[in-house]
């Protein structure tokens, strides 16, 4: 039952991004896709994850493992990674047609704004520090009941 409601929130008050979800699906159809607690994952190549409704986007190799294989295996990242990225989904859920303004937008300019990456670096901040990502670990680790990527540094 509760992923048929997961199903038809996100395809009612979230229908904007679960269709941009879907467009973008349906150009990755050959990667590799399973469901995670009702959600459509897709591991793709690209070095960036990223939630669009009930669609999440996983890289397949995290860019910043080798910046943590001192502490943590590249499955427990990816793990990580996909709570987190869950996390959004509920974002997604809560806030329905404004996830993209309040979530996507703000969070896209703090993952790939030059001079937010500069910050980052200089001040060793946590990519997840910033309020969209903070808040998607704790959604994340809350309804899956697993660990986030909580506040690594991974710039």
């Amino acid at each position: 039952m509760k992923g048929t409601l997961y199903f038809i929130w996100q395809w009612t008050w979230g229908f904007l991004q679960s269709s941009l979800g879907l467009v973008n699906f349906m150009l990755h159809i050959r990667d590799k896709h399973y469901f995670y607690h009702g959600a459509v994952i897709t591991e793709w190549q690209d070095k960036s994850s990223v939630s669009l409704g009930m669609f999440v986007f996983v890289t397949s190799q995290p860019y910043f493992y080798d910046k943590l294989k001192s502490e943590y295996t590249m499955e427990e990242l990816s793990q990580r990674l996909l709570v987190h990225e869950y996390g959004h989904t509920i974002q997604s859920l809560i806030l329905g047609p404004l996830y993209l303004i309040l979530i996507g937008i703000p969070s896209t300019l703090w993952g790939f704004l030059p001079s937010l990456n500069k910050k980052r670096k200089t001040e060793r901040l946590s990519y997840f520090s910033f309020f969209t990502e903070k808040w998607a670990n704790n959604l994340g680790e809350k309804v899956t009941g697993q660990k986030s990527m909580e506040n690594l540094v991974i710039d």
